[in-house]
């Protein structure tokens, strides 16, 4: 695999309908991006070669999740104003954790990659009774 930025931003401009924040960022974001982007693929699929368009959609996914605005969610913020110009609340059940953002294009893309291999979304979680 042989991921880069170069790459990633010739992919995304053509493939990706929402790519702004992908483009706005900076390269050490952009690499920061495709890095988590590649290690959480490659480490939740184990079994399965993980192509790079995959990673680039992925990433761009990422770069929106993770721009000035949607970054305050991660980090808990419930809601935060602007005085005259914009007020932002977010949505209890929006997407938050990596695996939100693996869209299903990303999973076809694997699938593909693997002859045509049945992808879940299902992961293990703790419950208590």
């Amino acid at each position: 695999m042989a991921v880069n930025i170069t790459d990633a931003d010739d992919y995304i401009v053509l493939n990706c309908v929402d790519n702004e924040d992908w483009l706005d960022a900076d390269e050490a974001k952009k690499l920061r991006i495709i890095n988590v982007a590649h290690r959480k693929l490659t480490t939740k699929y184990a079994r399965y070669t993980i192509p790079d368009e995959a990673v680039y959609e992925y990433a761009n996914e990422l770069a929106i999740a993770f721009n000035d605005t949607n970054r305050l969610q991660q980090h808990g913020v419930a809601s935060f104003g602007l005085n005259g110009v914009a007020n932002f609340t977010f949505k209890d059940w929006a997407k938050s954790g990596l695996d939100a953002w693996i869209s299903d294009t990303v999973l076809d893309l694997i699938s593909e990659a693997n002859g045509g291999a049945t992808l879940s979304r299902r992961a293990v979680k703790w419950t208590v009774l």
